[in-house]
């Protein structure tokens, strides 16, 4: 039980060290020029503080004083307020210009295509006639081979036929060829 005493006591004393700090607290931010005794406002931000729109308006006046230096401008022409933009007048083509230049493209394309089928025309040409060009000259061939193997077995048949000369036993005799 003397422990349970002990705590309370020890609570108490804490509680009252607590109770002279919020005190001292509440004095300073009386002396800062807040109402005295009033609670200081906590936003659910945690840490961030009201701001009254004269301390706002004198830090935007000062960002765009440090932009007009840093673009080289003057701070009169950025703090101006905006006048409604002016649109720039488009470019456009008039209508015989957008008629020519289709006119030009229909011939551009014209001419694309015609080249086209010129070449696949030419492409297709000498393939049909090369092919009986090539079987031709095979038929030409054929003959000239069959011509000169039948020359060849002619010439054999007719010729005598090669045969070594015979060893000469005595010297008298000649050989013949």
């Amino acid at each position: 039980m003397e422990l349970l005493q002990a705590a309370l006591i020890g609570l108490r004393q804490s509680a009252a060290e607590i109770d002279q700090k919020m005190a001292e607290i509440r004095a300073r931010i009386a002396d800062a020029g807040g109402a005295p005794g009033a609670p200081v406002k906590k936003t659910a931000g945690g840490g961030r503080r009201a701001m009254s729109a004269a301390a706002r308006r004198r830090i935007s006046e000062a960002q765009r004083k440090r932009w007009a230096e840093y673009r080289g401008g003057d701070m009169e022409e950025e703090a101006a307020p905006a006048k409604a933009p002016v649109k720039a007048k488009k470019n456009r083509l008039s209508a015989a210009a957008r008629r020519n230049i289709s006119e030009a493209n229909k011939k551009r394309w014209a001419a694309f295509r015609a080249a086209k089928v010129a070449a696949q025309k030419k492409a297709a040409a000498p393939a049909k006639k090369a092919a009986p060009a090539k079987k031709a000259a095979a038929k030409k061939k054929a003959p000239a081979r069959a011509k000169k193997a039948a020359a060849k077995k002619a010439r054999k048949k007719s010729a005598p036929p090669v045969s070594a000369p015979a060893p000469v036993a005595s010297g008298t005799e000649t050989p013949t060829l």
